[in-house]
């Protein structure tokens, strides 16, 4: 028998462009997961909010065993059933009339930044082709969305970037004002920035974007690949600030750990992706449909969408009683159950160092940039398994405190 991999076979055989951890899970169920050795942790990384049901839940293990054992991959010269059903509940639970299949977040970002240039050529011309973006937003990493995203150490050593890119500050509307045009296409944001240090929109932000776009009859997009599938609450985050967008990219919770991603737009803005203008080898493909097809109806229903609400409120609680007790903590801060925790001033920077201390004591969390601890764990997490975690996270945040 072979022997199992190690941590250092990632060292020797992985490109080195991740810094993974020490433990190896092999096997997860809900909200816990088990190392190679047996230990067992508790699960507040959610796979970067992408485990939007925990591990092997059983309604999508049976929406993918059921599906593998019928049809897998056609391409696209075909459709297929499981693609079609889910195209259409998406039509049917939000503010589109089309979706578009990819394979992740990315992928439905840099469909849906150029459906936005098309649209605008084809109905303006040429001129209109500016996107306004945010500091501090992600979009992906293709050169594309990474060059929207407003995080230039992510595309910094490629090359001349895109152009016709400008970025606003994030919740200042004014510095909108000041970049928008006749020549602008899209303005693309995120409800809630998750990689740049969960902050939530708001709503007059949101909606002063809509009236901009409006006003330039320039395209708004949503990149709700973290915030959208239940994570906030409600199955897409516009839906709580009443702003509806001419674009929505979904992916992460949307296959609950099934690589999927969709683009979701208006019979408006549609017709401009016309054929042959976009494709994805295994967008829409019939084991990630019926996967994301599986989720999407399990989350999309009152029981789910406000235990995430009453989960927040645990959470919140629970981080609010580990800052009495230690003061680490400026902000709590975030949306259902995509929360971030900005560091105090005396741990700035530090947010990084509480993730092995957590690991070491049976948690699995993560950050939002160097200075905030961020948590995206399942949906239907236990109670009992929130505060199991959280008392692991005091003793992680107490070792911190002690080895200040």
């Amino acid at each position: 028998m072979s022997q199992a991999p190690t941590r250092a076979d990632f060292d020797q055989y992985m490109v080195p462009n991740y810094a993974p951890q020490r433990a190896i899970p092999v096997r997860g169920e809900g909200s816990r997961l088990w190392d190679q050795e047996g230990r067992e942790y508790i699960d507040f990384a959610g796979g970067i909010a992408v485990n939007g049901l925990g591990h092997c839940h059983p309604v999508l293990v049976e929406a993918l065993t059921t599906q593998a054992n019928k049809l897998w991959h056609l391409a696209n010269v075909y459709t297929n059933e499981p693609a079609l059903a889910l195209a259409r509940s998406l039509v049917e639970r939000t503010f589109a009339d089309k979706v578009y299949l990819c394979s992740s977040g990315g992928e439905a970002n840099e469909a849906a930044l150029k459906l936005a240039r098309r649209w605008a050529h084809d109905h303006h011309g040429e001129h209109k082709h500016r996107i306004v973006s945010f500091s501090q937003s992600f979009h992906g990493r293709t050169f594309f969305t990474v060059s929207v995203g407003g995080q230039p150490k992510y595309s910094q050593g490629f090359g001349p970037v895109p152009g016709g890119i400008v970025h606003g500050q994030f919740n200042d509307l004014d510095s909108v004002r000041n970049l928008i045009d006749d020549d602008t296409c899209a303005v693309m944001v995120e409800p809630m920035q998750g990689e740049g240090g969960v902050i939530p929109a708001d709503p007059a932000f949101l909606q002063g974007l809509r009236d901009l776009c409006d006003a330039f009859d320039a395209l708004l997009i949503f990149d709700e690949v973290q915030t959208g599938a239940g994570r906030t609450g409600s199955l897409y985050a516009y839906q709580q600030y009443g702003v509806t967008p001419d674009i929505l990219t979904s992916a992460k919770a949307l296959g609950g750990g099934f690589p999927v991603g969709a683009m979701l737009t208006t019979d408006r803005v549609a017709p401009a992706m016309a054929i042959g203008t976009h494709g994805s080898t295994y967008g829409g493909n019939p084991l990630a449909s019926a996967v994301a097809l599986a989720a999407v109806g399990f989350i999309d229903t009152p029981e789910v969408l406000e235990g995430v609400k009453r989960r927040h409120d645990l959470f919140r609680e629970h981080l609010e009683t580990i800052n009495r007790q230690h003061g680490v903590f400026k902000e709590i801060r975030g949306m259902g159950l995509l929360i971030g925790a900005e560091m105090a001033p005396e741990y700035e920077g530090r947010a990084k160092d509480i993730l092995p201390l957590a690991l070491e004591e049976g948690l699995m969390a993560l950050i939002a940039g160097p200075n905030v601890l961020r948590m995206a764990p399942s949906l239907v997490i236990p109670e009992a398994d929130i505060a199991e975690g959280m008392a692991r996270l005091e003793r992680a945040v107490a070792r911190l405190v002690a080895g200040q």
